[in-house]
């Protein structure tokens, strides 16, 4: 396996890159956008294809990555399902899996730093963002934070790991680099409280300054999104009513860009084609499946994912490969579902 530890110094954050293999693909958490450059380097240098790009919770000390790698690589950027970020283009909940060629992060929900606080299980490790640190937790004074649930995602979730399991946080502001559960169970000096009580009111008297960054960093990471109103003015957008209106039409492929699993647990549009969006850019090419089967049966394809994000780069995929007569469903199947559009379950 690639693991990279990556640091950012200005806000003390850890980023990580993740892959099974060399030449394969690639999964990053928590980036930070100053250092885009060096992600797409390290990327160039190891030979992989990022395509998964994970921020743990909206962060209010540094501008995130997600976007400006989005717009570099083509990357899925994912968040929780409580996230107010609009860059988000796969949203997930407590149980769910990230999957990557090779690699499985098991999705858990742990709340209190944020509402939108997320933890990535893999194997021996446990990527915990801000929520349990080195010696220390993330704080729960704004963005929705609480104490009480935090006290829950790390006494009741986190803390039930096996002890072995090796501790990376999304911070460090004292050059630590990782630890374990056991250790933070022993060592950590805000979890030696009795109940969850002592640990509300030990959180309630820290009295930290806000975030040097906050001011521009929250209201920038939750505007990153693509500008899917540029596809509409190009006539490259159907919106959702419109593409209901549209269901059996011969001229018309719908195609899910969606995973298995999405479209296992928010259901499918009957009749359309499941193609998902990793694998764009080889369907794309002459002898690809979306490409042939364009050109024999003259149809519009008409890309939809969950909210529009992948579609929206799928249509310029596309664009960019010759195939010009594409478009795609605005805001996604999420847009669909919420107009009434009929999807199928199971």
């Amino acid at each position: 396996m690639i693991f990279r530890q990556l640091f950012d110094s200005v806000s003390g954050t850890y980023s990580y890159l993740l892959a099974s293999r060399a030449g394969g693909e690639a999964l990053i958490l928590d980036p930070v956008l100053e250092k885009a450059d060096r992600y797409c380097q390290l990327l160039r240098e190891l030979d992989l294809r990022l395509v998964k790009a994970i921020d743990t919770h909206l962060h209010a000390d540094h501008v995130t990555g997600l976007g400006e790698l989005r717009d570099r690589t083509q990357c899925i950027t994912i968040m929780g399902e409580q996230s107010k970020a609009d860059v988000v283009s796969m949203r997930v909940s407590d149980g769910d899996k990230v999957t990557i060629e090779g690699l499985c992060l098991d999705v858990m929900y742990t709340p209190g730093h944020t509402d939108d606080s997320y933890s990535y299980l893999m194997g021996d490790r446990v990527f915990t963002g801000d929520t349990l640190l080195i010696r220390g937790t993330g704080r729960t004074d704004f963005q929705n934070g609480s104490s009480r649930a935090q006290y829950e995602s790390i006494f009741n979730r986190l803390l039930k790991l096996p002890e072995e399991t090796l501790v990376y946080p999304a911070h460090d502001y004292k050059g630590d680099t990782v630890s374990t559960i056991g250790e933070e169970k022993r060592h950590n000096p805000r979890l030696q409280v009795r109940n969850v009580d002592e640990y509300i009111e030990l959180m309630a008297n820290l009295k930290l300054p806000n975030p040097k960054m906050m001011d521009v960093a929250v209201p920038a990471n939750m505007h990153v999104g693509l500008h899917q109103e540029e596809l509409a003015k190009q006539g490259l957008a159907l919106s959702a009513r419109d593409a209901i209106n549209s269901l059996g039409r011969p001229d018309i492929l719908l195609v899910d860009l969606r995973e298995t699993g999405e479209r296992a647990k928010h259901g499918t549009i009957s009749g359309a084609l499941h193609a998902p969006y990793p694998g764009i850019s080889e369907s794309l090419k002459p002898g690809g499946m979306l490409r042939e089967v364009a050109a024999a049966t003259g149809r519009c394809v008409v890309f939809f994912c969950a909210f529009g994000e992948r579609s929206a780069m799928a249509v310029a995929a596309a664009k960019n490969a010759g195939l010009a007569n594409t478009a795609h469903i605005e805001g996604g199947i999420d847009a669909w579902k919420k107009v009434g559009g009929p999807v199928v379950m199971g």
